[in-house]
């Protein structure tokens, strides 16, 4: 190969695709229409004497070459990003480029709309994407570039991810509001939900895993206790949307009941037994420690997560 004449373009247009798994997606992240994308795409598999992306259903899967090509190519990408930034800095008000963050419906519904409208007020060209982290290999996803931040509890990671911690997160129990008991005894301005009622009423849970058991259920052991989980659901909205049926009660973060709670008409309660809070932290690969535009939206992340909880 002739690497004079070679175009480092492509490179771009291979770290999108390999981010992206599609060519459409890949060109609108990095501005370039499909038919441009694909005539990059071809230009560099000619270069490479490579296919690199083999078409699999409705996505680009990588050849071993392009596997290998990967890693070194990314952090070429991003040194050479570094090193033509750093000078300058990062202007958010004149960047054009896409975030991805990955997080749970936690995430999208009570960060992503304030930093949303942070984005229009100082960086008006940048776009945001949150996707759902369900059962997302997280690790495989800032390896990959699929993800810029990751929004989580605690998530066993390799030594290159860097890590900040955002909050610690209470819980609370969460009912109908005609389970409110008179006799509740009182726990600052909020009602402790009974121990035997706890104990007694269908839960509904929030798994990624699909369990029936966590954190509450070996708290509960510990005092000789069990509860009846019925309900194991993916999203903590779909939790709170299922007690506000009524029949069920949960467990849910503090914040999250709090904000729905009106509108949904539930009550909230402290839990009648110790439940140590959710360490929430921000995680990005340490390759990008030291981007501008990188540091820039940690920073703005870390503002707005460590305001004042409700």
């Amino acid at each position: 190969m002739d690497l004079a004449g070679f175009d480092l373009n492509l490179l771009r247009v291979f770290a999108a695709v390999m981010r992206e798994r599609s060519v459409s997606r890949a060109g609108e992240q990095i501005g370039m229409s499909q038919p441009a994308v694909s005539a990059a795409l071809n230009r560099l598999r000619h270069a490479l004497d490579d296919q690199l992306f083999v078409r699999q259903g409705h996505e680009m899967r990588p050849t071993p070459r392009a596997e290998d090509l990967e890693g070194p190519v990314l952090a070429a990408l991003e040194q050479l990003e570094t090193a033509l930034l750093g000078r300058r800095g990062f202007d958010p008000a004149r960047a054009e480029r896409t975030f991805t963050l990955l997080g749970s419906d936690y995430v999208s519904l009570l960060l992503m709309p304030a930093l949303a409208r942070r984005m229009i007020e100082a960086a008006p060209g940048v776009r945001l994407r949150c996707l759902d982290s369900g059962r997302a290999d997280v690790a495989r996803m800032l390896q990959e570039d699929a993800a810029d931040l990751v929004l989580e509890g605690p998530t066993d990671l390799p030594d290159w991810a860097g890590r900040a911690s955002l909050f610690q997160e209470p819980f609370a129990v969460i009912a109908r509001e005609e389970l409110r008991s008179p006799q509740a005894p009182a726990f600052g301005a909020r009602p402790v939900f009974p121990l035997d009622r706890f104990c007694e009423l269908p839960h509904a849970l929030r798994t990624i895993e699909g369990g029936m058991t966590g954190a509450t259920d070996a708290a509960l052991a510990q005092i000789g206790r069990r509860r009846r989980v019925v309900l194991a659901l993916a999203h903590f909205y779909a939790v709170l949307l299922a007690v506000a049926e009524g029949g069920l009660i949960a467990m849910v973060p503090q914040a999250f009941a709090e904000a729905f709670a009106p509108s949904l008409r539930l009550a909230v309660y402290a839990p009648p037994l110790d439940i140590p809070p959710t360490d929430v932290s921000l995680y990005w690969h340490s390759r990008h420690e030291r981007n501008p535009a990188h540091q820039w939206l940690r920073a703005e992340v870390l503002r707005l997560a460590r305001r004042p909880r409700p």
